[in-house]
């Protein structure tokens, strides 16, 4: 019998209707991984039953479909009312739904942000901003919207960076992110993989991000 567990989809009211795809393990959640572009990063909970990993429930909200509009809601920077709008999405409506569907109410130590690109500025900005929900930032590739800031938070969320070596402009950024984290006392893992942005090694460095994340 396949290891994998079942990834169910609701619709909510937001942005005129905004869909929320969870990957739910077959086994009780031990973890809670939130992300953006929920369409893409759900599926990858398989990823992590396939290694062996902790039962993760994997939340993703699915990205806009204009582009701009999603760059807008994962980085504060842009338009600050449309990210507050869909950070409250997440902090309110989809966690609410987590735990009366799902039945999931896991300390920070046990919840993560994990994003790609542009959504890896939002794991950043959405861990940063909520240190007491976020013990763990995972994040791939980041772009540049949003920066290390001036003030940190007293609760540093841990992070976990992985960037391509033919991406330059985005392994850069992650690198700032690291350097600056660590400059800040946090704890930061950072990792180098042979690729350009949007290949393959975001989703298979996943398991490994979400083991890292919650081995503690």
């Amino acid at each position: 019998m396949s290891s994998a567990g079942e990834l169910v989809t609701e619709r909510f009211a937001f942005d005129g209707g905004r869909l929320v795809t969870a990957y739910v393990p077959r086994r009780p959640p031990e973890a809670v991984v939130f992300a953006g572009d929920g369409e893409l990063i759900a599926p990858w909970g398989a990823e992590i039953a396939c290694a062996g990993g902790p039962a993760t429930l994997i939340v993703g909200i699915h990205r806009a479909a204009d582009d701009m509009h999603r760059l807008h809601e994962y980085s504060p920077g842009f338009a600050p009312e449309r990210f507050a709008a869909h950070e409250r999405f997440l902090r309110d409506d989809v966690r609410t739904w987590m735990r009366a569907r799902f039945g999931a109410d896991l300390p920070r130590e046990r919840t993560a942000t994990c994003g790609v690109s542009a959504g890896g500025e939002f794991a950043l900005a959405f861990a940063l901003r909520h240190p007491d929900i976020i013990g763990a930032m995972l994040c791939a590739s980041p772009g540049a919207g949003f920066r290390p800031p001036d003030i940190w938070p007293d609760r540093i969320p841990r992070a976990y960076f992985v960037a391509g070596t033919r991406e330059p402009f985005f392994h850069a950024n992650a690198q700032r992110w690291a350097e600056a984290l660590r400059g800040a006392g946090a704890e930061v893992r950072m990792c180098e993989r042979d690729g350009s942005h949007g290949d393959d090694f975001w989703r298979t460095e996943f398991p490994a991000m979400v083991g890292w994340a919650f081995a503690h």
